[in-house]
């Protein structure tokens, strides 16, 4: 095994690049990573010390890759010409891209914000941000809707790399503000990426550790009990 992915079980941007691996069948071995250990918090910071996960490690080409988009690139590239997660037309691809940053900075990043504020001291809260993250959200949610009208995927006829950051992302942020009941296309979506084989492993590995999730208490029923078949 060449390819190590250094991963956390809860991490958002984690699921988005185990959905690429699982979907293109790449081989790889998980190592989960226990920041709260210091131990593991050092010997991850000697391979990224930024600190921050996805990592992918490639033992075979001497390569350590961060940033989940970007390893979801490198895994393409990999894969010599092989179908992946990037759309081959340069016009969809480029579609692809933005929609991968679309998930990435307007959905995922106020998603946190929220969670993150979730652990602070009741006198360290960010109120304000935490509303105005919520408003981000909402506008998303909105413009998803808008844009999914009619669609089967965010950029062209195939799931992508839109997709692989849409799942994780409208996930959690799903679990911490529901989507509006008249924004149909955006609950449509949702469904087709929770049925998505990929999608449904990378929940399934999951929820041995929703428990963590400091918002565990509102998700819906049907993620934890989800199954692979």
């Amino acid at each position: 095994m060449t390819l190590t992915l250094y991963s956390h079980p809860l991490a958002s941007f984690c699921h988005k690049v185990l959905i690429a691996l699982y979907e293109t069948g790449t081989a790889f071995e998980p190592l989960l990573v226990d920041l709260s250990d210091a131990g593991a918090h050092a010997k991850f910071l000697d391979i990224w010390p930024v600190g921050k996960m996805p990592v992918l490690r490639d033992a075979a080409r001497g390569r350590t890759i961060p940033e989940a988009s970007i390893i979801i690139e490198y895994l393409d590239q990999i894969r010599s010409g092989e179908p992946g997660m990037l759309p081959a037309d340069p016009n969809t691809c480029l579609q692809a891209r933005l929609w991968d940053r679309f998930f990435d900075l307007y959905v995922q990043e106020p998603m946190q914000k929220i969670v993150f504020d979730s652990f602070r001291p009741e006198a360290e809260k960010d109120r304000r941000g935490v509303v105005e993250a919520g408003e981000r959200l909402n506008q998303a949610y909105a413009m998803v809707d808008a844009h999914m009208a009619g669609r089967i995927w965010a950029a062209g006829d195939a799931f992508s790399i839109a997709e692989c950051s849409a799942a994780p992302a409208l996930f959690f942020a799903g679990i911490i503000m529901p989507f509006g009941p008249a924004q149909t296309a955006l609950h449509g979506y949702f469904e087709r990426l929770v049925e998505r084989a990929s999608v449904r492993r990378v929940l399934v590995e999951a929820q041995p550790h929703f428990g963590n999730f400091p918002f565990s208490d509102r998700i819906p029923e049907r993620f934890l009990t989800l199954t692979m078949t």
